[in-house]
């Protein structure tokens, strides 16, 4: 019970002189169809799958026919006309962008407003304030340009940007100004 039959067969010595009678595999196949027919598929849906296919090759036919046809009219974009009282932010465009402009803003005036301005990191702060403003310029220059061109990927992109540059900015400025105390305080102690 524990043989493998693979490996009883193997040890056997095969005796070519043995041979099946004349129909023997014709009597197999009959008596195992007998045992286990095979039921053939009835096509009940037959109907159904001709016409979904039929469905399916005229709305493509139409797709490829509009597709290379393309339209008969120029496509014009509208022109923004932008009065310089009318500026608009990214923010006035789409709520979504209404909230990540303003949350960066505020992150960038509330990091601001905890920057401790002394005598000592004068000119440290001077420095990044002058990068704040140089971005907050190249800002206003987007904001103008989505203005006239309307809002496109590439100006919104550059636009959110422009305010994670400002509030890394203003990060680095921090680490920078604790560094400062730091070395300050231990040149004290010494």
């Amino acid at each position: 019970m524990g043989q493998n039959l693979k490996d009883l067969f193997k040890n056997q010595p095969k005796d070519e002189s043995v041979k099946m009678s004349q129909g023997h595999e014709a009597r197999f196949l009959e008596k195992l169809d007998k045992a286990l027919p095979q039921e053939k598929k009835s096509s009940h849906f037959g109907f159904l799958n001709i016409a979904a296919s039929i469905i399916v090759l005229l709305g493509l036919s139409y797709g490829a026919f509009q597709f290379l046809n393309g339209p008969d009219e120029p496509v014009v974009e509208p022109t923004v006309i932008v009065k310089d009282d009318e500026i608009k932010t990214m923010g006035a465009f789409s709520p979504e962008l209404k909230k990540v402009e303003d949350y960066y803003l505020a992150s960038i005036n509330l990091e601001l407003s905890k920057v401790n301005l002394t005598p000592d990191n004068k000119d440290l702060v001077d420095g990044y304030i002058e990068r704040l403003k140089e971005l907050n310029t190249e800002y206003d220059k987007l904001t103008l340009e989505l203005n006239e061109n309307g809002p496109n990927e590439q100006t919104l992109d550059a636009l959110i940007d422009n305010l994670k540059f400002r509030l890394n900015l203003v990060m680095r400025l921090k680490e920078k100004l604790q560094e400062f105390n730091n070395d300050t305080f231990e040149e004290v102690s010494i």
